[in-house]
């Protein structure tokens, strides 16, 4: 006789369902079917009523019995870390200040529209009712900013002046929810629907136009000047991303450049062999302008990263992944205009009729290096995000629902895209050395962001043993120029990024702390198993359960492989 599943997984099946019926934008990024019309209160008593919620289903996860089994344990403990993380944020009435250049509601607001289904008519009267009603989701957040002024407690000025440029260039006339409905309406002339989305979107950028507007005129001047988080909020803020408890900023930021000094000294070991006499910033230079490097045909470059896709795909699910079939489909697109630089992956809908999405967001120059762009390839989707979140959604019989559809930890889900473009290069898939480079250019961006990440929100002097800039105090200046030189990517992507850094404090180094777990974790298994250690199996440990803190992946990964 098949024993019964255990209570929690029902339970949080049931609190997906409460949860995104109160928030219909959580239940659209995270690809949850049905139709979502509604919005978020984002306003003060929103945020109160959601922490309630939130504080009696706490409570309800902890009158439940012992676990039945493994997966019941797994699943109680990411339902508890979840909310108590939610729990914070309230406590700490960070919604109430809740506004940067990256991640955030108003970064929200406007992404669900790129995720919602285009397929049928009834699709767009749902993306119309959502256009019509943009105002009370906005309108929410506007308060609850208000509040946080009235209280003190305001973002920084640099992240508001971030959101006031995103909103006005969704508010320009190459805003990218215009050109969709300029599309459906040249598709369906003089329709209805067409009409009503035009009007829609008209209303959608007003109140995107009004919303800067508010922004510039009424919070920015209040807005506080300190881009800083400071010791105790810094640690908050990464425990949020990592999931450790004992995170010590300080031994990171330590180890930080002891990674920069070890990747530079292996980049300037593959320039001697292909540019005798040369530095790395000479061969990068002569690299990123190569003919057969330098890819400026935006489409070209979209169905090359495509190809890699493909190959890796083909390749590694015979001999080193299960991959499910739902998961062998991946789609790369163009970014929508107006948000932050770089790329980055969506993951499938519960039901994998939307695929996982890596997209591209190019800079104005509309160019990439090809070199530099295979390893993103991987890290972004397969064997990467890819394969990380579509298998947490596929493990339907170990996972719970609230686990695959709503829980990422950034230090695991980074942690293994960043873990994944090494394994490509163990496993020699970085064909050309110009492309081992252009890993090592990546791994070299990700130690320069536990640095200038940790260095700026705690305000550190730079080593003086560091040759750049010793003894001054990060800033947001010194970020861009070591990220711009020693980070080898363009200034408005370094401007960018230091700007996210400053209003997302501990999701950049979440990257390489993950990594650095994965890999210790790995060098333990090896050395415990000796010759029985299986790369495979160690995989399967890592990926089986799902996104979890760095902390429970050690106690996961560790009873696995014992």
């Amino acid at each position: 006789m098949t024993e019964a599943p255990d209570p929690i997984f029902a339970f949080s099946s049931d609190f997906v369902d409460e949860l995104t019926k109160r928030s219909p934008m959580l239940a659209t990024l995270a690809g949850i079917p049905g139709e979502h019309a509604g919005w978020d209160d984002l306003s003060p008593e929103g945020g109160a009523a959601l922490a309630k919620f939130y504080a009696d289903k706490r409570a309800e996860v902890d009158a439940f019995p012992p676990a039945r089994d493994r997966w019941g344990g797994v699943a109680r403990r990411v339902l508890r870390e979840w909310i108590d993380e939610r729990l914070s944020y309230y406590a700490h009435q960070d919604n109430l200040s809740d506004l940067n250049n990256i991640e955030s509601p108003f970064q929200n607001v406007r992404l669900v529209f790129d995720l919602m289904p285009t397929a049928t008519d009834k699709d767009w009267e749902t993306i119309a009712a959502r256009l019509e009603t943009i105002g009370a989701p906005i309108s929410g957040l506007e308060r609850s900013l208000a509040l946080g002024k009235e209280r003190g407690m305001t973002a920084a000025k640099r992240q508001v002046r971030a959101v006031i440029d995103q909103a006005r260039a969704h508010a320009s006339e190459t805003s990218g929810l215009r050109s969709a409905v300029a599309d459906y309406r040249k598709e369906h002339p003089g329709t209805a629907l067409g009409e009503r989305l035009g009007d829609a979107v008209t209303n959608a950028t007003e109140v995107f136009s009004a919303f800067a507007n508010w922004l510039e005129r009424d919070y920015l001047p209040a807005a506080t000047d300190k881009d800083p988080y400071g010791r105790e909020r810094y640690i908050r803020s990464a425990n949020r991303f990592l999931g450790m408890a004992e995170f010590d900023p300080l031994e990171a930021y330590a180890w930080g450049f002891r990674e920069i000094e070890q990747i530079e000294t292996r980049m300037q070991e593959i320039a001697s062999r292909l540019a005798p006499g040369s530095s790395v910033s000479d061969l990068v230079r002569s690299l990123e302008e190569h003919p057969e490097q330098k890819v400026d045909d935006l489409e070209r470059f979209l169905g090359l990263m495509r190809d890699r896709q493909a190959r890796a795909l083909e390749d590694l699910m015979k001999s080193h992944f299960d991959v499910p079939e739902p998961i062998r489909r991946i789609e790369v697109k163009l970014a929508p205009p107006g948000g932050a630089l770089g790329a980055y992956y969506v993951p499938p809908s519960e039901d994998f009729s939307r695929p996982g999405t890596v997209y591209y967001a190019p800079s104005s120059s509309k160019t990439y290096a090809l070199f530099s762009e295979i390893t993103t390839a991987y890290h972004e989707g397969f064997p990467g995000h890819h394969l990380q979140c579509g298998l947490q959604v596929y493990f339907r019989e170990n996972l719970s629902r609230h686990h695959r559809l709503l829980v990422c930890c950034s230090g695991y889900a980074e942690g293994w895209a960043l873990y994944a473009e090494q394994l490509m290069d163990e496993l020699g898939y970085y064909e050309h050395p110009a492309y081992v480079l252009g890993m090592l250019m990546a791994k070299l961006f990700r130690a320069c962001r536990i640095v200038a990440d940790i260095g700026m929100h705690l305000e550190l002097p730079i080593p003086e043993t560091f040759d750049f800039h010793p003894g001054e105090v990060w800033s947001w200046d010194l970020t861009v120029e070591l990220l711009s030189t020693r980070g080898f990517v363009e200034r408005a992507f370094a401007e960018s990024e230091a700007t996210r850094y400053l209003g997302w404090p501990g999701q950049a180094i979440s990257y390489k702390v993950g990594e650095r777990v994965i890999l210790e974790l790995r060098d333990e298994a090896r050395a415990r198993l000796g010759s029985a250690f299986d790369l495979r199996a160690f995989h399967e440990a890592v990926l089986s359960a799902g996104s979890v803190g760095l902390d429970h992946l050690r106690d996961i990964v560790r009873a696995s492989m014992s």
